[in-house]
């Protein structure tokens, strides 16, 4: 289901709680709404849809992946960048790392870590990020 996005900053500055099996509606909404907007949108967190759990969505070079609970165990190569976000006008800096490695759990609930770099490595930090209640 398209869900509406979130815009208030007060809300999108809540931590959000570990994600369990409960929230997979959830993920499946996250694609939903992330196809809806995917001329201006790369990736979306829980609480952009008024969610407060650890579950993100992005493209991950032209597919969509979902993560449950990410956490980055490893980064390396910091760099300057500007991003945008859906929920919130304008552009901002913010420190990125270039290679990520990324522990979570699939919408099977399957425990992995992988390593990504480079843009699909941006969007999952940023986003990573939202469920910290870290506004970019």
């Amino acid at each position: 289901m398209i869900r509406e996005i979130v815009r208030d900053p007060v809300f999108l500055a809540q931590k959000s709680l570990p994600a369990t099996r409960d929230d997979l509606e959830t993920a499946r909404d996250l694609v939903d709404t992330l196809r809806h907007h995917k001329d201006g949108c790369v990736g979306l967190a829980a609480n952009m849809i008024g969610v407060l759990k650890r579950v993100i969505a992005f493209d991950n070079d032209g597919e969509y992946m979902v993560m449950l609970n990410p956490e980055i165990v490893k980064a390396s190569g910091v760099y300057e960048a500007e991003e945008g976000c859906l929920s919130l006008s304008g552009i901002r800096k913010t420190k990125r790392y270039k290679s990520i490695k990324v522990k979570y759990e699939t919408e099977r609930l399957e425990p992995r870590w992988r390593t990504f770099t480079g843009w699909t490595a941006e969007i999952i930090q940023h986003e990573i990020d939202h469920c910290s209640g870290i506004i970019i």
